[in-house]
């Protein structure tokens, strides 16, 4: 039998037109052409990445920190955000603004943790906050949030102990099913232009009285300048393990009953002149189920950056580093999941300029369809209207695709990025 097909692009659909000169195909046959059209379909969505914007929020002052949870147990992802001066979350599907709590602390907050960790369907929240990276002696401050029996209300600061220059913040679970409150600052007491003390990063134990005392224990205190770290995928009750990003490079580490085992990803040496440590640090998985992590490199810098690990390799081998830009002006937000349904993750990337006020700003996204990791593309999301601070990723309307969330800090804004893909 001849077969002939023909594909024709109509914009973001592809129409597969067969014509079959003999009798009715038959179901293998047809099985056949069905797969091919969904690979063909499935290149047809990697050409174009579609989203499209909605501003949520244009009196922003900063925008340090966004969460994605549900706040009010109505099974919605709403988004949380940690302001200069506000702690706000706004509710899906209106995205109404309600103010958490005002200043906490004589200077900026600069994060908030959100995750449900009970299983009440309703998210508990920590914030990070008195900002100030150049007091590494008295600078920080910490504070768990205690939620009001109407969420849309005033929330209770509880402060807790910190270290200095309080940075970024996770619920994270542990080896018995237990959440921590994982804190990163970004220099060690008493630094001096990151040299001195290790960062201490402590994970908090929250007690059944939140105002009783919190339980800490350091996670790791070896690096420098640690800036972001991410929580790596778990199954259904597993302890999480985190990616750690600093000075001295990227560190994954697992806890265990002595401690957290460190196992290294990429190390920068100190005096390297061209590896300067990492700010921002993501995990990824290509469609074969191999991992990649990626990186903006070095803190608040140029380049975006993956590490995929040595192929038959011992696990305590570095990764292997492959640039895929270079050209970012104060990369600051990162983020890797499969927004474009390919079975892998795709990385989107933010910066915001914000010590150089002519280069255009902006959010773009990086995609491959091979599995071994080369081949990548990319496409602007935001074309110079969004100074990213920081971009996280959910599906915030229940359609099964992933949309994206950013502030922006000279842009003053809050927007949505609705994903369009068919």
């Amino acid at each position: 039998m001849a077969l002939a097909a023909a594909a024709v692009h109509t914009g973001s659909f592809l129409i597969l037109r067969f014509t079959c000169p003999c009798s009715p195909c038959s179901n293998l046959r047809m099985k056949t052409l069905l797969l091919a059209a969904l690979a063909l379909a499935t290149l047809a969505r990697a050409e174009s990445p579609a989203f499209k914007e909605q501003l949520i929020d244009d009196q922003v002052e900063i925008g340090y920190g966004i969460a994605l949870a549900d706040v009010n147990g109505d099974g919605k992802t709403d988004i949380l955000l940690a302001d200069k001066r506000q702690i706000v979350w706004y509710e899906n599907p209106t995205w109404e603004k309600h103010v958490m709590t005002d200043a906490l602390t004589a200077k900026d907050h600069v994060c908030i943790a959100a995750r449900d960790i009970n299983g009440t369907g309703k998210c508990e929240v920590a914030v990070g906050a008195e900002w100030n990276p150049g007091d590494t002696e008295t600078s920080g401050a910490v504070f768990y949030l205690i939620p009001p029996a109407d969420r849309r209300q005033k929330w209770e600061p509880v402060k807790l102990p910190n270290e200095p220059t309080v940075h970024r913040m996770k619920w994270v679970r542990g080896q018995n099913g237990r959440y921590a409150l994982v804190v990163a600052p970004l220099h060690g007491r008493g630094n001096k232009n990151g040299a001195g003390a290790g960062v201490r990063v402590l994970a908090y134990e929250k007690p059944e009285n939140p105002k009783a005392e919190w339980k800490t224990s350091v996670v790791i205190d070896s690096m420098h300048m640690t800036h972001n770290l991410e929580i790596v995928p778990a199954g259904p009750g597993e302890p999480e393990n985190l990616l750690l990003c600093g000075r001295e490079g990227v560190v994954r580490l697992s806890p265990g009953d002595a401690g957290w085992h460190q196992q290294w990803i990429a190390r920068h040496p100190v005096d390297s002149k061209e590896l300067k440590g990492a700010g921002e640090v993501r995990w990824g998985v290509f469609a074969n189920g191999s991992p990649y992590v990626a990186t903006i490199e070095p803190m608040h810098g140029n380049q975006l950056c993956i590490y995929t690990p040595p192929p038959n390799g011992p696990k305590d081998l570095e990764w292997k580093r492959t640039m895929l830009d270079d050209t970012l002006v104060d990369g600051h937000a990162l983020a890797c999941h499969d927004l474009m349904g390919l079975g892998n993750r795709q990385i989107v990337v933010g910066w915001r300029s914000m010590q150089q006020v002519g280069p255009k700003v902006g959010v773009k996204i990086f995609w491959t369809t091979k599995e071994d990791g080369s081949g990548w593309q990319q496409a602007l999301i935001d074309d110079n209207t969004m100074a990213c601070e920081d971009a996280v990723v959910a599906d915030l309307n229940g359609d099964k695709k992933l949309d994206i969330v950013a502030a922006g800090r000279r842009t003053k804004n809050l927007k949505i990025y609705w994903n369009q893909r068919p």
